[in-house]
């Protein structure tokens, strides 16, 4: 079993960065395939950015690529997720999650395809 701990949240201007990261206890990190989620109020949860067990193989959605940024560090069982240019529509709880079992290389986009979250970190944006 992984437990997913983030941290990293906070209240920022338009125009900030922040760094997200998820610690994660757990046998085996390095071949889980980690995502990061976001969920606004009165929104479903949307997949965020992605990285494979494998090769480091990363993808952003459409609203943060070239803003956000996922990566990992295997020795220090961790994923970031550095945001730039932060924008106030990026205000969300921000969640982490693992998968276990992908194909080398797949990058899951859906809820249900991952089995452990994290609790959530609340990124807030002012305009």
């Amino acid at each position: 079993q992984l437990q997913l701990v983030e941290s990293g949240g906070g209240l920022v201007q338009a125009g900030d960065s922040l760094r997200l990261s998820c610690g994660a206890s757990g046998p085996a990190f390095s071949r889980y395939a980690m995502g990061w989620f976001r969920q606004a109020p009165g929104k479903e949860r949307e997949f965020v950015a992605g990285i494979s067990w494998s090769d480091d193989i990363a993808r952003h959605s459409e609203s943060v690529r070239g803003r956000f940024t996922i990566s990992r560090d295997n020795a220090a069982n961790t994923v970031y997720l550095q945001m730039n240019s932060l924008k106030p529509a990026d205000t969300a709880v921000y969640y982490c999650a693992a998968s276990l079992g992908m194909l080398a290389g797949s990058i899951p986009e859906r809820g249900y395809e991952y089995d452990y979250w994290g609790q959530g970190t609340q990124v807030t944006v002012s305009s």
